[in-house]
């Protein structure tokens, strides 16, 4: 199961290799778009915004980027300024969103993709760092 799910993912994120983890345990090779190679179009991101149902400003990523250099932190920007700003710097989009059948959403954590996932887990996953978020039973751990 690939076809209808994607994940605009950065390899050196914890994050974002924990949540493409999730997905092929449950199954689903997803379409991997490395993001900061290949950027999402203007029409694209704004589209994947509004279909996640969150405003760009929580798309924005403050953490290793030019955020604070480039004033982003002003709320008196709109939102055509902020889509400006990732475009012209993609490592300012936040990572890693997921489209998949059931959604788009920004998955952080990690384990917020389950939500959007057509297929239950096979078994258990622990992230990276060692905490279990899916049981032996394929179920979400609640922390």
């Amino acid at each position: 199961m690939t076809a209808d799910i994607i994940i605009y993912h950065n390899p050196e994120c914890g994050t974002s290799r924990n949540t493409l983890a999730l997905m092929r345990k449950a199954g689903i090779e997803p379409h991997v778009v490395e993001y900061l190679k290949t950027p999402p179009s203007r029409a694209l991101l704004e589209q994947l915004i509004d279909r996640a149902g969150i405003p760009p400003r929580d798309l924005l990523r403050e953490k290793g980027t030019p955020y604070v250099d480039l004033g982003l932190g002003d709320e008196s920007l709109g939102d055509a300024a902020l889509i400006e700003a990732m475009m012209a710097h993609p490592i300012l989009i936040n990572r890693p969103l997921v489209v998949s059948p059931l959604g788009v959403k920004l998955c952080r954590p990690s384990e917020a993709v389950l939500d959007i996932l057509p297929a239950r887990q096979l078994g258990a996953f622990a992230k990276e760092d060692g905490e279990q978020v899916v049981d032996a039973a394929g179920n979400r751990v609640q922390a």
